[in-house]
């Protein structure tokens, strides 16, 4: 099969029901498998429209949403996404913080996700919020946006967490915004890397010894070995003595361009479809990116198994929030600290005209301007909806 058109979900459809027959899944990689190989097609029902003016007819079948674990499924989520946070951008510099576990981390984090990405989680939020705090770098209290990845572009295992962060912050008094102590009118900065990277393996790994005393980790297949004697005392000192990688950037373009900047991360899912090259010969060959190699594109084939292994190893346990608001970001300081700031900041305030939920065909229209209820036949009917499809049942002629 060539590239037109290869999605995850047609390997999924094609190569799904072999792997499940030899291999033992969690709960959650089934339920992901078996929502990206339903999704637009009749298992999930859907819906028959028609042309007023000339009568033509169009089959519409429903997405896995709210799964969302599709490649398919994923633009229009992010485009909402990113309009819900306009009423929060402020006229300041953003900066792109990026936080990532070393390698040596990640098969415990494979099999203690949750477990291990909570401490991510609170690592990197602690990190930039208490460097915010601190009179030698900022002065006040910031806010920041964190979004979970854990693949890489190979999909293997890569776990890091890519924040927005205010370039600033509201001083302890309220009376103030405040900026970074060396950002300048000529020279946008944060906060030195080496000062973020340091104190972030400081804090994740106090927390990861916390969780390994109190029994919160477990050491099953390759990391059995941790379970045993000082092994885990050991890598832990290992850790210590390695440079972590940190990232820290200010975005490109203002402000204006910053949700849209973070929306590239919020709403990725391991491999978008347009990175599927071929399926053949039950191989499938793909485009990605070597950071190793001056970010030269490359193209990798692997057994189509390999290929929905390496995707299943990204999907996250049930229920569990892969974005998460720090600070002046947080859900329950919208109405407080950051309507003060936007003052503070002289920019006018808004009230919250929250978001009436567009349909997809008004957001298609007002993001993109296609009109989907227009007919594609004649060009000046509307489309209408005719007939409702039930689930797993099948489309009329």
């Amino acid at each position: 099969m060539r590239s037109d058109g290869i999605e995850v979900g047609d390997i999924f459809r094609q190569f799904g029901s072999a792997y499940r027959e030899i291999n033992k899944l969690p709960l959650q990689q089934l339920k992901a498998m078996s929502a990206i190989e339903k999704c637009r097609t009749q298992a999930l029902g859907g819906h028959i429209d028609i042309c007023e003016e000339c009568g033509y007819e169009r089959i519409s079948y429903n997405s896995c949403r709210p799964a969302l674990r599709d490649p398919k499924c994923q633009s229009l989520a992010r485009e909402r996404w990113v309009l819900a946070r306009q009423q929060q951008l402020l006229p300041i510099s953003y900066f792109h913080v990026v936080f990532t576990l070393p390698d040596e981390l990640n098969r415990l984090c494979l099999v203690n996700q949750k477990v291990m990405y909570d401490l991510l989680f609170r690592a990197g939020s602690e990190t930039i919020l208490d460097l915010g705090k601190d009179a030698k770098h900022i002065g006040g209290k910031v806010g920041l946006i964190a979004v979970l990845h854990t693949w890489g572009q190979n999909l293997m295992d890569h776990p890091h967490l890519h924040c927005i962060v205010t370039g600033g912050g509201l001083s302890a008094d309220g009376q103030r915004w405040v900026y970074p102590k060396k950002m300048t009118p000529k020279k946008d900065f944060f906060i030195h890397v080496n000062i973020i990277s340091d104190l972030f393996k400081k804090k994740f790994l106090a927390y990861l010894k916390q969780a390994y005393h109190q029994g919160k980790l477990q050491f099953v297949g390759e990391t059995a070995y941790l379970a045993q004697g000082n092994n885990f005392q050991k890598l832990v000192a290992q850790l210590y003595e390695k440079k972590w990688n940190s990232y820290c950037k200010k975005p490109f373009g203002g402000p204006e361009k910053v949700l849209n900047y973070l929306g590239r991360y919020t709403h990725r899912v391991a491999i978008s479809n347009h990175r599927i090259v071929t399926l053949e010969a039950g191989n499938v060959t793909f485009k990605w990116r070597d950071y190793r190699d001056n970010n030269n594109n490359k193209f990798m084939t692997i057994d189509v198994f390999e290929f929905i292994r390496r995707f299943l190893l990204h999907i996250l346990p049930k229920g569990y929030f892969k974005i998460r608001y720090y600070g002046l970001l947080a859900s329950r300081n919208h109405r407080t600290d950051l309507e003060l700031c936007k003052r503070l900041l002289k920019l006018a305030v808004k009230i919250a005209e929250h978001a009436k939920k567009l349909s997809w065909q008004d957001l298609m229209l007002e993001l993109f301007d296609i009109d989907v209820r227009r007919c594609p036949a004649c060009g000046n009917g509307r489309l209408v909806l005719r007939q409702m499809i039930l689930c797993n049942s099948h489309a009329p002629p």
